[in-house]
């Protein structure tokens, strides 16, 4: 699926790479086609003006008369040779009327965008008009299109490419819940079945401390069973004690702790610290930090919780000595199947993750991490 993405975009890329550079290289050509177009359309405007300018009364002005009424956008500024100001056309008289250097500042754009038109009035003395002139409206469409298009393009891609990344994680989500059910439903029947010879174990006379170790881990099954049937599904989220389930966690991960693990938690005082969550999911993310943490400690540290009550917040640290992330794999350890140990699916985090921002609204992430001083997971939820 990951390699048809990035086929998909690479394919998507290339193809609105050739759509705009082809489109840029037609219309450079149409664009200079019609600049040289209204040039001579400019070349002969002028000449039509000469030529009514210094005809004879009687002589036939149709012909020029209608080459200088043709050109009704080509925007054109007459100054003498000392670039003074003598006469003005097709400029837009609402910006003539609201600012005193309109003509003046388009004077300087004409100047940058095209070399004059001379009307060379006399030879000897010297004398010429000069006629500065600069794009109709049909030119700087022509020019500016491919803007337009390269967003059009850019802004199709990228909708694209977010109904993909939509689908694909409606997909996952899909997945995660089928194979969460299923699991459940796998489990179900022989952990029933357990129960039944466990409770038979008991009525065997001499033999009541192998059954009540059977029950423990049955028991445990259970709960694991319980978990996964509840991300297959949208969890009841209700009011407990953050601080009674966090000691709860802590006391199970430390009785099967080496004894030079030493574990702490920081709480407020006498007061509990209420949250919406699903008991079970919760417990299990916690579940997942600690025993990460124990991992990095390899044997010896500590391991520290943190419980803060924010405003409309409660703020979960969980904080080891150990061996700590690199910089390179912060990013990735959220990811499913990405571990560093040589044992292990890389699905913890993972699942953490999916429970506090998928159902439960909050927030997981590495707070801090220091290679070979230890690593902060932070967990936030609403109050």
């Amino acid at each position: 699926m990951l390699r048809q993405l990035i086929n998909l975009r690479t394919g998507l890329a290339l193809l609105a790479v050739a759509i705009v550079s082809g489109t840029i290289f037609y219309s450079n050509l149409l664009a200079k086609k019609i600049e040289s177009e209204e040039r001579e359309k400019i070349s002969q405007w002028v000449e039509a003006n000469k030529f009514i300018a210094s005809s004879p009364e009687n002589a036939d002005l149709a012909l020029a008369s209608q080459i200088q009424q043709q050109n009704a956008d080509i925007p054109i500024i007459q100054t003498n040779e000392e670039d003074s100001i003598i006469d003005t056309r097709n400029l837009d008289s609402a910006g003539i009327r609201s600012s005193k250097n309109y003509i003046k500042k388009k004077l300087a754009e004409f100047k940058s965008a095209h070399p004059p038109i001379l009307l060379i009035l006399s030879k000897e003395p010297y004398v010429a008009d000069k006629y500065y002139y600069g794009d109709s409206v049909l030119l700087k469409q022509v020019k500016y299109y491919p803007l337009v298009q390269l967003l059009i393009v850019a802004l199709f891609i990228f909708i694209t490419l977010y109904a993909i990344s939509t689908r694909n994680k409606s997909t996952q989500n899909q997945v995660w819940a089928g194979m969460a059910k299923e699991t459940a439903h796998q489990l179900g029947t022989p952990i029933s079945s357990l129960e039944g010879w466990v409770e038979m174990l008991k009525e065997v006379n001499g033999n009541l401390s192998i059954p009540t170790e059977m029950e423990k881990d049955v028991k445990r099954l259970k709960l694991i069973s319980d978990r996964f049937g509840k991300i297959g599904s949208t969890p009841k989220l209700e009011e407990y004690n953050i601080t009674d389930q966090v000691e709860k966690m802590v006391g199970y991960i430390k009785r099967r702790a080496p004894d030079k693990v030493n574990f702490t938690i920081e709480a407020p005082e006498n007061k509990p610290v209420i949250a919406k969550i699903s008991g079970p999911l919760f417990d299990w993310v916690i579940e997942n930090l600690l025993k990460n943490a124990l991992d990095a400690l390899e044997g010896k540290g500590s391991i520290s919780v943190k419980i803060n009550e924010r405003p409309g917040h409660v703020v979960i640290d969980v904080i080891d000595s150990g061996k700590g992330i690199s910089k390179q794999n912060i990013a990735k350890v959220f990811k499913p199947g990405f571990t560093t140990k040589k044992r292990g699916w890389g699905l913890g985090l993972s699942l953490s993750k999916r429970i506090v921002e998928k159902y439960h609204k909050g927030q997981l992430y590495v707070k801090s991490s220091e290679t070979g001083k230890g690593t902060t997971f932070r967990i936030i939820l609403n109050a």
